[in-house]
Protein backbone atom coordinates (compact mmCIF):
# COMPACT_ATOMS: atom_id res chain seq x y z
CA UNK A 1 0.00 0.00 0.00
CA UNK A 2 1.29 3.46 -0.92
CA UNK A 3 2.09 6.22 1.81
CA UNK A 4 0.22 9.41 -0.56
CA UNK A 5 -1.74 12.09 0.33
CA UNK A 6 -5.03 12.85 -1.28
CA UNK A 7 -7.26 15.53 -0.66
CA UNK A 8 -11.11 14.78 0.55
CA UNK A 9 -12.44 15.61 -2.46
CA UNK A 10 -9.99 14.04 -4.90
CA UNK A 11 -11.17 10.87 -6.61
CA UNK A 12 -9.19 8.27 -7.17
CA UNK A 13 -10.13 5.04 -9.15
CA UNK A 14 -9.27 1.53 -8.45
CA UNK A 15 -6.86 0.17 -10.18
CA UNK A 16 -5.05 3.71 -9.76
CA UNK A 17 -1.21 3.17 -8.56
CA UNK A 18 0.22 6.33 -6.84
CA UNK A 19 3.71 6.42 -5.42
CA UNK A 20 4.80 7.09 -2.17
CA UNK A 21 4.99 10.75 -0.96
CA UNK A 22 2.77 11.73 -3.98
CA UNK A 23 -0.22 14.17 -3.23
CA UNK A 24 -3.40 14.70 -5.00
CA UNK A 25 -5.17 17.99 -4.58
CA UNK A 26 -8.64 19.56 -4.89
CA UNK A 27 -11.22 18.08 -6.93
CA UNK A 28 -8.65 15.71 -8.95
CA UNK A 29 -9.65 12.78 -10.40
CA UNK A 30 -6.87 9.81 -11.21
CA UNK A 31 -8.29 7.14 -13.36
CA UNK A 32 -6.71 3.75 -14.19
CA UNK A 33 -3.28 5.41 -14.34
CA UNK A 34 0.33 5.28 -12.45
CA UNK A 35 1.65 8.12 -11.07
CA UNK A 36 4.85 7.69 -9.55
CA UNK A 37 6.78 8.83 -6.19
CA UNK A 38 6.90 12.48 -4.71
CA UNK A 39 4.77 13.95 -7.47
CA UNK A 40 2.43 16.80 -6.40
CA UNK A 41 -0.78 16.85 -8.82
CA UNK A 42 -3.04 20.65 -8.37
CA UNK A 43 -6.38 21.45 -8.34
CA UNK A 44 -8.64 19.85 -10.56
CA UNK A 45 -6.66 17.99 -12.55
CA UNK A 46 -7.27 15.03 -14.80
CA UNK A 47 -5.33 12.08 -15.19
CA UNK A 48 -7.06 9.49 -17.82
CA UNK A 49 -6.45 6.11 -18.01
CA UNK A 50 -3.13 4.20 -19.00
CA UNK A 51 -1.70 7.68 -18.82
CA UNK A 52 2.41 7.06 -16.78
CA UNK A 53 3.86 9.69 -15.17
CA UNK A 54 6.88 9.33 -13.36
CA UNK A 55 8.68 10.21 -10.07
CA UNK A 56 9.10 13.79 -8.83
CA UNK A 57 6.32 15.50 -11.19
CA UNK A 58 4.82 18.65 -10.92
CA UNK A 59 1.40 19.28 -12.54
CA UNK A 60 -0.57 22.69 -11.60
CA UNK A 61 -4.01 23.33 -11.64
CA UNK A 62 -6.59 22.39 -14.10
CA UNK A 63 -4.23 20.18 -16.39
CA UNK A 64 -5.98 17.02 -18.24
CA UNK A 65 -3.76 14.15 -19.43
CA UNK A 66 -5.41 12.50 -21.49
CA UNK A 67 -4.88 8.62 -22.44
CA UNK A 68 -1.57 8.40 -24.65
CA UNK A 69 0.45 10.43 -22.55
CA UNK A 70 3.58 9.58 -20.60
CA UNK A 71 5.45 11.99 -18.50
CA UNK A 72 9.11 10.53 -17.07
CA UNK A 73 10.50 11.73 -13.82
CA UNK A 74 11.58 15.45 -13.02
CA UNK A 75 8.89 17.12 -15.10
CA UNK A 76 6.77 20.54 -14.46
CA UNK A 77 3.57 20.99 -16.00
CA UNK A 78 2.23 24.58 -15.92
CA UNK A 79 -1.27 25.81 -14.84
CA UNK A 80 -4.04 25.47 -17.60
CA UNK A 81 -1.30 23.18 -20.09
CA UNK A 82 -3.43 21.59 -22.32
CA UNK A 83 -2.81 17.88 -23.90
CA UNK A 84 -4.46 16.54 -26.81
CA UNK A 85 -4.16 12.60 -28.08
CA UNK A 86 -6.33 12.57 -31.28
CA UNK A 87 -5.43 14.72 -34.49
CA UNK A 88 -9.18 15.39 -35.77
CA UNK A 89 -11.53 14.48 -33.35
CA UNK A 90 -14.98 14.66 -34.07
CA UNK A 91 -17.68 14.09 -31.13
CA UNK A 92 -19.58 11.88 -34.01
CA UNK A 93 -16.58 9.66 -35.07
CA UNK A 94 -15.02 7.27 -31.98
CA UNK A 95 -11.45 7.61 -32.87
CA UNK A 96 -9.91 5.64 -29.51
CA UNK A 97 -8.25 3.41 -31.57
CA UNK A 98 -6.49 6.50 -32.95
CA UNK A 99 -4.95 8.07 -29.94
CA UNK A 100 -1.41 9.08 -30.28
CA UNK A 101 1.05 8.56 -27.99
CA UNK A 102 2.94 12.28 -26.27
CA UNK A 103 6.26 11.49 -24.59
CA UNK A 104 7.21 14.23 -22.33
CA UNK A 105 10.98 13.37 -21.41
CA UNK A 106 12.95 13.59 -18.20
CA UNK A 107 13.48 17.24 -16.27
CA UNK A 108 11.49 19.33 -19.42
CA UNK A 109 9.46 22.07 -18.30
CA UNK A 110 5.79 23.38 -19.78
CA UNK A 111 4.86 26.83 -19.76
CA UNK A 112 1.15 27.93 -18.36
CA UNK A 113 -1.32 27.36 -20.93
CA UNK A 114 0.67 25.67 -23.46
CA UNK A 115 -1.17 23.02 -25.82
CA UNK A 116 0.95 19.88 -27.02
CA UNK A 117 -0.29 18.76 -29.85
CA UNK A 118 -0.46 14.77 -29.36
CA UNK A 119 2.21 12.31 -31.22
CA UNK A 120 5.47 14.30 -30.15
CA UNK A 121 8.12 13.99 -28.28
CA UNK A 122 9.44 16.49 -25.65
CA UNK A 123 13.03 16.03 -25.29
CA UNK A 124 15.01 16.01 -21.74
CA UNK A 125 15.17 19.19 -20.15
CA UNK A 126 12.95 21.30 -23.12
CA UNK A 127 11.61 24.75 -22.02
CA UNK A 128 8.55 24.98 -23.61
CA UNK A 129 7.30 29.10 -22.71
CA UNK A 130 3.84 29.94 -21.22
CA UNK A 131 1.12 29.82 -24.17
CA UNK A 132 3.79 27.95 -26.50
CA UNK A 133 1.71 25.82 -29.41
CA UNK A 134 4.29 22.60 -29.62
CA UNK A 135 3.34 21.17 -33.30
CA UNK A 136 6.37 18.66 -33.43
CA UNK A 137 9.15 16.96 -31.83
CA UNK A 138 11.39 19.09 -29.43
CA UNK A 139 14.75 18.49 -29.01
CA UNK A 140 16.42 18.09 -26.15
CA UNK A 141 17.77 21.74 -23.72
CA UNK A 142 15.78 23.31 -26.56
CA UNK A 143 13.04 26.45 -25.66
CA UNK A 144 10.40 26.74 -27.92
CA UNK A 145 7.88 29.92 -27.63
CA UNK A 146 5.18 31.42 -29.71
CA UNK A 147 2.50 29.37 -31.62
CA UNK A 148 3.12 27.60 -33.49
CA UNK A 149 6.48 27.28 -31.36
CA UNK A 150 9.63 28.01 -32.61
CA UNK A 151 13.37 27.62 -31.46
CA UNK A 152 14.53 30.23 -29.21
CA UNK A 153 17.36 29.24 -28.07
CA UNK A 154 18.99 26.65 -25.45
CA UNK A 155 18.60 25.90 -22.15
CA UNK A 156 20.69 24.08 -19.50
CA UNK A 157 19.30 21.24 -16.76
CA UNK A 158 19.02 24.50 -14.31
CA UNK A 159 17.02 26.10 -16.53
CA UNK A 160 19.55 29.44 -17.67
CA UNK A 161 19.82 30.22 -21.02
CA UNK A 162 22.99 28.84 -22.60
CA UNK A 163 25.31 31.05 -24.89
CA UNK A 164 27.29 29.24 -27.06
CA UNK A 165 31.01 30.18 -28.35
CA UNK A 166 32.86 27.58 -30.66
CA UNK A 167 29.83 25.57 -30.07
CA UNK A 168 30.66 25.19 -26.03
CA UNK A 169 28.60 27.17 -23.25
CA UNK A 170 28.86 26.66 -19.79
CA UNK A 171 25.24 27.00 -17.44
CA UNK A 172 25.90 30.12 -14.72
CA UNK A 173 24.47 28.10 -11.76
CA UNK A 174 26.17 24.64 -11.92
CA UNK A 175 29.38 25.25 -14.48
CA UNK A 176 27.99 22.46 -16.50
CA UNK A 177 29.69 22.65 -19.74
CA UNK A 178 27.57 22.06 -22.75
CA UNK A 179 28.14 21.48 -27.00
CA UNK A 180 26.62 22.43 -29.94
CA UNK A 181 26.62 20.30 -32.74
CA UNK A 182 24.60 19.73 -35.74
CA UNK A 183 22.06 22.08 -34.25
CA UNK A 184 21.93 19.97 -31.50
CA UNK A 185 22.84 20.62 -27.48
CA UNK A 186 24.56 17.99 -25.50
CA UNK A 187 25.39 17.86 -21.56
CA UNK A 188 29.65 17.14 -21.52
Amino acid sequence: MSNYFKHETAIIDDGATIGNNSKIWHFSHIMQAVIGEGCNLGQNVFVANKVIVGNNVKVQNNVSLYEGVIIEDDVFIGPSAVFTNVINPRSFIERKHEYKKTLIKKGASIGANATIICGNTIGEYALIGAGAVITKDVKPYSMMIGNPAQHYGWISEAGEKLLFVDGLAVCKITNNQYKLEDNTCYKL
